[in-house]
């Protein structure tokens, strides 16, 4: 089976369907979807609303910190995304802001364990920016029957750490488009990367894609028009960094 993993969509409508559409000529067979599907982007409604069709047709879904903050709006406003998750409440019908409620926080799928952020105290919203935090996530999710892989977001970047034979985590820059293979007698963690606001300073979506029956991996970049889901964000009223950025890529 060929599984798209995609987080971090951030209401971002141009990029999900364009990385969707490009899973499907890859052969993807099924979804996983790791949080964050709104904040910061000016389609929160729609993009749930796509994601709420593919997990009727299978596809697993996770809460993000964004998701929660949409449909708990907080009553602080001392982040960027708390400036907006009341915006992003206001824009979602009552079944979109329940869906969101009432997502996991993780997922076990076989040998997979789907996260937002990590493993461990997934509530945190911890970032794996380095192998210290991947370690502790594996070390968590060593814990559940079974696992090999750990995948998640958060971070809008795309890594791969594995542990070698001396079981220390050892880093892994992936390359595009070139599949990586990774044997289930290792243990494994990916972030995939943003499909909505990347932030590595290329605009390009990202997502990845996983074939458990060759037990390989591979990290896509995506084209899309991020002038036009830019232009949305203006239009829509919200910060004009939020279009920025989208355009930079950071």
């Amino acid at each position: 089976m060929r599984l798209a993993l995609l987080s971090d969509i951030h209401a971002n409508l141009q990029a999900l369907e364009a990385c969707l559409a490009h899973a499907r000529e890859q052969g993807a067979e099924r979804h996983a979807f790791l949080g964050d599907l709104v904040g910061y982007g000016a389609d929160p409604g729609p993009v749930v609303q796509r994601v709420m069709q593919l997990a009727s047709e299978g596809a697993l879904v996770l809460k993000g910190n964004h998701d929660d903050m949409a449909a708990h709006p907080p009553a602080g406003n001392s982040t960027l995304g708390e400036s907006t998750a009341w915006w992003t409440h206001e824009q979602l019908d009552p079944a979109q802001r329940t869906f969101l409620a009432e997502l996991p926080m993780t997922l076990q799928d076989d040998r997979l364990l789907l996260v937002h952020a990590t493993a461990d105290e997934p509530a945190l919203w911890r970032y794996v920016y380095d192998a210290q935090m991947a370690s502790l996530s594996l070390e968590a999710a060593g814990r559940c029957e079974g696992v090999r892989y750990v995948f998640g977001g958060h971070v809008h970047r795309q890594s791969l750490y594995y542990r070698g034979a001396d079981d220390n985590l050892i880093p892994f820059v992936p390359t595009p488009g070139v599949a990586v293979p990774v044997s289930p007698r290792r243990h494994w963690l990916a972030t995939i990367g943003s499909v909505g606001q990347p932030r590595d300073g290329s605009p390009r979506a990202m997502y990845a894609l996983f074939d458990t029956a060759r037990t390989q991996l591979t990290f896509h970049r995506v084209a899309y028009d991020h002038h036009a889901a830019a232009q949305a964000i203006r239009e829509a009223g919200l910060p004009g960094f939020f279009a920025d950025r989208l355009e930079l890529g950071r």
